[in-house]
């Protein structure tokens, strides 16, 4: 039996075809489409990007700048837990922040990082106050669940979402 190229070509290019087209049309129309709908529906969320991996879920979010970070987060692993299933979630915040906010939280940083780390979680608010005492118009607010600690600091336009994770951690807290 002498087996034809072209057919066994054809067939072979068809197959992966529908086989990845199926997967793509799966992964989008079932997981992606549904989970960005819920995403910009949550109180607070301006826009979002995400991307859906076999074992993560990256997702980027901007916000206004009166949402409530913890509540955003708590909005889209409650109501996406059926799609993100066993994923881990990464959720990372685009923000507005100006040099001088940026340089503002770099002083505080030390003495959070001290406070997540000796989980002396109450000191936070309380440093936050601190330093914001030195600006007249920066707002700080701090939040607190299972997982993170949650930051928003805003001075006059500029708004900066912080999260950080209530695990410990080896190496530097991240400065975004």
């Amino acid at each position: 039996m002498k087996l034809r190229l072209l057919p066994v070509v054809l067939s072979v290019i068809i197959s992966a075809g529908v086989l990845f087209g199926g997967w793509f049309a799966y992964t989008s129309f079932a997981m992606e489409s549904p989970l960005s709908d819920i995403i910009s529906k949550v109180p607070g969320v301006t826009s979002s990007t995400m991307k859906l991996d076999k074992d993560k879920v990256d997702i980027e979010v901007v916000l206004k700048a009166d949402a409530n970070l913890r509540t955003v987060v708590e909005h889209i692993n409650k109501d996406g837990a059926s799609i993100i299933g066993k994923r881990t979630v990464n959720i990372h915040v685009k923000d507005n922040p100006s040099e001088k906010l940026d340089q503002w939280w770099s002083k505080a940083l030390f003495e959070v990082a001290q406070a997540m780390e000796t989980k002396h979680y109450a000191d936070i608010p309380a440093t936050l106050q601190k330093y914001a005492a030195d600006m007249p118009n920066m707002k700080v607010e701090s939040e607190m669940d299972q997982t993170y600690v949650y930051i928003r600091l805003t001075d006059g336009d500029a708004t900066k979402f912080i999260m950080l994770p209530r695990t410990s951690q080896i190496g530097v807290w991240p400065n975004e």
